[in-house]
């Protein structure tokens, strides 16, 4: 039986998930088809409950994360800690939820910027994907994040999933931040907000030894540019969303991921702009 697999979300005519995963399965051999759903977040329960056993998973993008781990029979630890997930497989005559956001972002510093422990971070934005880099900051020995909101009234959920993951989380206002001793004493920062948020501080930022923006169109961004000017390593948005793919892929799959195979069909869908290693 030929099987299928899509992302959803909304929207989700952007997303660049289906170049990743039918590379996947044409290096695989395998005749399947990966595509694209357009699902508001309170249409996963219903869409999930209607998939055949022709589904080999789900890539779930926002705003229909949290509500894909509610829709699931059984969830990966990681995923409880987030309190969202990204990827649904069939399991068991139910649905297993788990949050590949964690590798996502784990494997672009690694890879990028050659991180893979530390002790302290800086955090912009408290987002779904803030929650996914809290558990994986976590998850290589950080134990205290400075996060930087706008609002920290905002900041609930991450203050719950930094609570859940061990973490000493420090919510600091945007306006009262001093971004340039946050980014020097840290030992990484992971930036979630718009490319607008951080033009006016790129250069503070950029003293953080090393950097993911999660952003990655438009490209370049101020933050990618100063931290350029500064010579510090910089791990990027098609990064994670590559890092993120493979486990996606052997969770559908059930065989090893061809990294190679997809990493140069991402970087042939967007003209090569940025650097993707494994």
């Amino acid at each position: 039986m030929s099987r299928r697999a899509a992302v959803i979300g909304s929207p989700v005519s952007h997303s660049l998930s289906p170049v990743l995963h039918n590379a996947c399965f044409a290096e695989l051999g395998l005749d399947w088809s990966y595509d694209r759903v357009e699902c508001a977040a309170d249409g996963v329960a219903g869409l999930v409950a209607g998939l055949g056993p022709e589904w080999a998973g789900l890539s779930v993008t926002m705003p229909a994360k949290r509500a894909a781990l509610a829709v699931a029979s059984s969830a990966t630890p990681r995923a409880e800690l987030v309190g969202a997930a990204n990827t649904l497989v069939p399991r068991d005559g139910g649905w297993r939820a788990d949050c590949t956001d964690v590798d996502g972002v784990t494997g672009a510093l690694r890879a990028a910027c050659g991180f893979t422990s530390g002790s302290t971070a800086l955090l912009l934005g408290a987002g779904g994907t803030a929650t996914a880099a809290l558990v994986a900051l976590a998850s290589v020995g950080v134990r205290s994040v400075s996060l930087v909101v706008r609002d920290p009234a905002r900041a609930v959920e991450a203050v719950a999933c930094a609570r859940r993951a061990g973490v000493a989380l420090d919510v600091v206002a945007w306006a009262e931040a001093d971004f340039a001793a946050l980014a020097a004493g840290s030992d990484v920062l992971v930036s979630t907000v718009p490319p607008a948020a951080t033009g006016p501080i790129a250069d503070a930022l950029a003293l953080a030894p090393c950097a993911l923006d999660v952003i990655y169109h438009p490209w370049p961004t101020p933050l990618a540019e100063a931290v350029g000017r500064a010579g510090r390593p910089l791990a990027t948005g098609l990064d994670m969303l590559l890092h993120q793919a493979f486990g996606q892929a052997e969770q559908f799959t059930g065989q090893p991921a061809p990294r190679e195979a997809m990493r140069k069909a991402l970087r042939a869908a967007t003209g090569e702009l940025l650097p993707l290693p494994l």
